[in-house]
């Protein structure tokens, strides 16, 4: 019966896969194109900062393991992130589960099937990002087929760990609160999560790598570095392994791969002991109808109403179904906290770098860090969009087809998501650009820039997000996290990057130029003037082909759609 539970996936790829040969070849090689440049970006850049940190003598080495094991922690919090998220739709909200729970499978057969769902779907895209990284490593450090066949068996059992820890929370939430407090579930939930997040990260203490100051001797703060991050965590076994690896020193590796295996092992055991005795009532109570307060549907519909006011009747109705969906839904809307905790950390990190402490002047690494901050908002914003907009379009579902047949026209219906999504998403961005900006003290010309490019980079972040996201819909989706994990998402944030990138890059060279004739007190020659526009006029096209092209693409692959 296991098999039978899994199968509806694999036919479902098979098929998928069979239709991409005939019909979607250009996807198909789009996707591999787009996909091996991100890698090579990714791969190149991590190999610039292993080289530069291998020339530093007597702290290189100790530097490089340490960003090996903040990588893997990073990697470990985020799958145990997924994981949670995941496994609750998997387990509980998929529309699939009461036929498979009135199926003569087992119980454990379909928590097992829908658990192997949930590990798929969660971990396939932090693989493909890591393994550009590992490789890096792998190349600067001469590494043998030792190391590159160590990253399998050491990947699999920290999958394995972060999956059971995810599957295990959600099983305890669920149990244990009712079904009508769906959104408290979520929210402690977060809390939790986010809490446990820090610690992990703080075990690290990365501050010590940029303030050997705190230290009076040199030999104190190489002791300091070398200190251990903490040996309980399957991170750390992973990142001793691996190192051991890059190093060719033998330490404890085979004693760090029996803890990654027995403690996988045991974690399957521990989750399916625990679904044995309180999954089942979880999900029973997950079934119960929701007792929603007045209270809350006044506020829903005050909400509805100051977001639709601006917009026709057609796409007024289109706007307020989105709205009430999405705050009806606890799943959807609760990720809005974790959203949140995204948005706090970053502006911490910029309120916690030690400026005082570098040796270039402040002016200029205040002003270097807000033009590059640009960048790195744009990929904030599009990870959000990644989650919330990208699967706009195929969060109709299998009802698209009211859609169709209804006056709305494909273009109205296009950009009626477009717009119900922009607004948002220019106030978060420029939240994040002014206040990070106004931490840093940068000079009023570069807190202009990075404001007004911030806001046109939106309008083409949302216009891939929607665009793409009609061009890959997925109408049959068992919930909509799918969306957000499937190819058609990675296409997205690979061309959001690529956009952010040539936009950085038009904008970097004339930046450069005004800021450092502004610094030395020398005027700018009318050929840099002329640079200096050309590459702004080149980055209004750039924003232009941005919204337009994919919109385009959406909405004649819309048109082509017959269900």
């Amino acid at each position: 019966m296991f098999k039978l539970l899994i199968s509806p996936r694999l036919i479902s790829f098979k098929n998928g896969l069979k239709r991409s040969r005939s019909n979607r070849m250009i996807k198909i090689l789009t996707l591999t194109g787009a996909g091996c440049l991100f890698w090579l970006v990714l791969f190149y850049l991590t190999y610039k900062v292993l080289m530069y940190f291998s020339s530093q003598e007597m702290i290189g080495d100790i530097l490089a393991r340490h960003l090996l094991g903040m990588v893997f922690l990073i990697f470990f919090s985020i799958l145990i992130f997924s994981h949670v998220i995941t496994a609750l739709s998997n387990l509980y909200l998929s529309e699939d589960l009461e036929i498979c729970h009135s199926s003569p499978a087992t119980l454990t057969e379909v928590f097992l099937s829908r658990s192997l769902y949930t590990v798929f779907d969660s971990s396939w895209m932090v693989v493909v990002f890591g393994l550009p990284l590992m490789m890096a490593y792998g190349l600067v450090y001469h590494a043998n087929l030792d190391y590159y066949l160590s990253l399998t068996y050491v990947s699999f059992p920290l999958i394995i760990i972060s999956a059971c820890l995810g599957i295990m929370v959600i099983m305890v939430l669920v149990r244990f609160f009712p079904a009508q407090k769906a959104s408290d579930i979520i929210m402690l939930m977060s809390v939790i999560l986010i809490v446990i997040l820090y610690l992990l990260f703080r075990f690290l203490r990365p501050e010590r790598l940029v303030n050997p100051d705190a230290f009076v001797h040199i030999a104190q703060y190489l002791g300091a570095l070398k200190a251990p991050d903490s040996p309980y965590l399957p991170s750390h076994w992973a990142t001793d392994i691996l190192w051991a690896r890059l190093t060719r020193y033998p330490a404890s590796q085979v004693f760090n791969a029996i803890l990654l295996w027995s403690t996988a092992l045991a974690m399957v055991v521990i989750d399916i002991w625990m679904a044995g005795r309180i999954y089942f009532s979880g999900f029973s109570k997950a079934q119960e109808a929701k007792k929603r307060s007045h209270i809350g549907k006044r506020m829903l519909e005050r909400i509805v109403s100051a977001v639709t006011k601006p917009f026709g009747p057609e796409s007024a109705s289109l706007i307020a179904k989105d709205v009430r969906t999405f705050f009806r839904d606890n799943s959807q809307w609760s990720q809005l906290l974790l959203l949140a905790a995204l948005v706090v950390v970053y502006i911490y990190n910029f309120s916690v770098l030690p400026l005082e402490r570098s040796p270039i002047k402040s002016i200029y690494l205040q002003n270097a860090l807000s033009f590059l901050n640009i960048g790195l908002a744009g990929f904030v914003i599009s990870a959000i969009s990644a989650r919330f907009i990208f699967p706009a379009v195929s969060s109709e579902g299998q009802a698209f087809w009211i859609v169709l047949s209804s006056p709305l026209s494909a273009r109205r219906f296009l950009w009626s998501k477009y717009f119900a999504y922009l607004l948002p998403m220019l106030i978060l961005s420029e939240v994040l650009i002014i206040y990070t900006n106004y931490l840093l003290k940068v000079t009023s010309f570069m807190m202009a820039l990075s404001s007004v490019t911030i806001f046109f980079l939106v309008f083409g972040i949302v216009a891939l997000g929607i665009g793409l996201g009609a061009v890959y819909p997925n109408f049959h989706h068992e919930n909509i996290s799918q969306v957000a994990t499937g190819s058609g998402a990675l296409i997205y944030m690979i061309s959001s990057s690529v956009f952010i990138s040539l936009v950085i890059m038009l904008e970097a060279g004339p930046v450069y130029t005004i800021l450092s004739a502004h610094f030395k007190g020398v005027s700018i020659t009318r050929i840099q003037w002329i640079w200096v526009v050309c590459s702004f006029i080149g980055v209004i096209f750039v924003n232009i082909f941005a919204v337009k092209s994919p919109m385009r693409a959406g909405l004649k692959a819309l048109d082509r759609y017959e269900g």
